[in-house]
C-alpha cells in the first residue's frame, strides 16, 4: 500500500487551523502539533481577562475540530528541534521527546510579547497571549479589589486599583477600556461599603494611537477612550517597572500594582530552531508562495513568517494574514505534489476594527469606509461571532454579551487558586524552558 506524503505544521493558531483544512480529505496526512489539545479565539482574551467571558467560551478543542476528517491528526507537545536535512522534527509529549518525518513542515507557530530589549519588565508585566494569561490577570485583578477593600492607606489603596496599560494597538485599548469598565461599573457594585475609585491609565510612545489607521479614526479612537475615563499619556514610554509603580521616561512616577503590556509581539522562538537567518524579530523570510527562502519543502506563516510588502515593510501581524497565507502554504504543498505551478500570495485587506468599550469602536473597512462609535461596535460584536469556532461557543458569548450591555453585570468573578506546585509549571515557566508554541 502506498503511504500519503505527510504534512506537519507546527502550531494549532489561526494560520495552521486554515492550512489543516485546505489540506482536508487530500491525498495527504497531515500531523498538527501544538503545546494546547486547544484553539484559542486570541481577540477575546481581554474579555476572558476583565471577567466577561468564561475561558471555555473562547477556546475550541482541536481534536473536535477535526474529528470527522481521516487524513488529519494532532499531537500535543513542544517542538524542540528541527532537522531540515533530515527532514525530522522533535517534540516532546510530556517528558519523552517522539520524533516525526515530514514531507513538507508548515511552521505557524505564532507570536510572543517583546519588551524591545528590556527584559527586566517581564517580572512584573501582565500579558494576553494565551488563556493562562487572561486567567492570571483576571485573578490579580479581583485580589486587587478585596486587598482594597480593606486598606485603611489612601495611597496603597488608589496604587492597588491604578491599571497601566502599555500600547496604543487594538489589544491595548480593548484591555484598557474593559478594564475600566470591569473597575468602575461592575466590581464598584460589589463592594458598596467602599468607596472604590478606580483609575486605568494607557501609555503610549507614538504621538498617536492606532498606528495603521487613518487620522481622523485614530483621534476618535482616543476620543471615545477618554469619555470612557481612561487617561491617555501619548508621546511617553515606560523605563523602569516595579511591583508597586511604573516611571515613565520623562520622570514622572505612577504608583500602580498592575502592568499590562500589549507593546509589540516578535515571532514566537520555534524560528530559531531552523537554520536559517532571521530578521530581527523573530520572523523568517519567505518567498511569494509561502516557502521559506533556501529551503524546498519548508513553508512559514503568519507571524511567523516576513515577506515584503511595500518598501522592506512585510505584512503585518494579523490574523487575516496568518489565514490567507495558511491556505497558500497548503495549496503550494499540494500544488508541488501534483506538479502544477505555485500559488502566489496576495494579501486581500477587508479591514481593520479596535472596539473600546460600550458602544465604542472604530473601524476601516475594506480601507475605505469609516466607522465610530456604535456602528463601528455593532461590527466588531458580527465580525467577532462569526468567526469564533463552534454554535454552543457563538450562542453562550452572544447570550453573554447581551446579558452584560442590560445589566453591566460580569458573572465570570471568581478568583481560581493554584497549588504553590501547580503554579511554578505554568506556561510562563514553560516559556524559558522550551521552545514553545503559541497561539495566535
Amino acid at each position: 500500500m502506498t503511504q500519503n506524503p505527510k504534512v506537519i505544521i507546527i502550531g494549532a493558531g489561526f494560520g495552521g487551523l486554515f492550512a489543516a483544512r485546505e489540506l482536508a480529505n487530500q491525498s495527504v496526512d497531515v500531523l498538527l502539533v501544538d503545546r494546547n489539545n486547544y484553539h484559542t479565539f486570541t481577540p477575546l482574551l481581554y474579555q476572558v481577562a476583565t471577567a466577561a467571558l468564561d475561558p471555555s467560551q473562547i477556546a475550541y478543542p482541536v481534536r473536535s475540530i477535526f474529528r470527522s476528517i481521516p487524513n488529519i491528526h494532532f499531537l500535543l507537545g513542544i517542538v524542540t528541534k528541527i532537522d531540515a536535512e533530515l527532514q525530522q522534527v522533535t517534540i516532546m509529549c510530556g517528558e519523552q521527546p517522539r520524533t516525526e518525518v515530514y514531507d513538507y513542515l508548515i511552521v505557524a507557530a505564532g507570536s510572543v510579547p517583546t519588551y524591545f530589549g528590556s527584559d527586566d519588565f517581564r517580572q512584573y508585566a501582565f500579558e494576553l497571549r494565551t488563556l493562562h494569561d487572561s486567567i492570571r490577570l483576571r485573578n490579580h485583578v479581583l485580589n486587587l479589589f478585596e486587598e482594597a477593600v480593606w486598606t485603611e492607606d489612601d495611597a496603597h489603596r488608589n496604587a492597588l486599583l491604578t491599571v497601566v496599560v502599555v500600547g496604543g494597538g487594538p489589544t491595548g485599548l480593548e484591555t484598557a477600556g474593559a478594564v475600566f469598565e470591569l473597575y468602575n461599573h461592575v466590581l464598584n457594585q460589589d463592594y458598596p461599603q467602599a468607596d472604590l475609585k478606580a483609575k486605568v491609565i494607557l501609555v503610549e510612545m507614538q504621538n498617536h494611537l492606532l498606528g495603521p489607521y487613518p487620522s481622523r479614526l485614530r483621534q476618535a479612537a482616543q476620543d471615545q477612550l477618554e469619555s470612557l475615563g481612561v487617561e491617555v499619556q501619548l508621546g511617553h514610554r515606560v523605563t523602569e517597572v516595579y511591583a508597586d509603580r511604573v516611571v515613565l521616561d520623562d520622570g514622572s512616577l505612577i504608583p500602580s500594582h498592575t502592568l499590562v503590556w500589549s507593546a509589540g509581539v516578535k515571532a514566537a522562538p520555534v524560528a530559531e530552531l531552523l537554520a536559517t537567518e532571521l530578521r530581527s524579530n523573530g520572523t523568517i523570510p519567505i518567498d511569494s508562495t509561502t516557502r521559506v527562502q533556501g529551503m524546498k519543502r519548508v513553508f512559514a506563516i503568519g507571524d511567523n513568517a516576513y515577506l515584503p510588502q511595500h518598501e522592506n515593510v512585510g505584512y503585518p501581524m494579523l490574523i487575516p494574514v496568518a489565514q490567507q497565507q495558511g491556505q497558500v502554504a497548503a495549496r503550494n504543498v499540494l500544488a508541488d505534489l501534483n506538479g502544477t505551478s505555485p500559488k502566489t500570495f496576495r494579501y486581500v485587506d477587508k479591514g481593520i476594527m479596535a472596539t473600546i468599550g460600550r458602544s465604542r469602536a472604530v473601524a476601516w473597512i475594506f480601507n475605505r469606509f469609516a466607522l465610530t462609535g456604535r456602528l463601528a461596535w455593532l461590527a466588531w460584536l458580527g465580525l467577532h461571532l462569526v468567526m469564533l469556532l463552534g454554535f454552543r461557543n457563538r450562542l453562550s458569548v452572544f447570550i453573554n454579551w447581551i446579558w452584560n450591555y442590560i445589566t453591566y453585570d460580569r458573572s465570570v468573578r471568581i478568583i481560581w487558586r493554584q497549588s504553590a506546585q501547580k503554579s511554578s509549571l505554568s506556561d510562563s515557566t514553560l516559556d524559558e524552558q522550551h521552545p514553545v508554541l503559541l497561539e495566535k
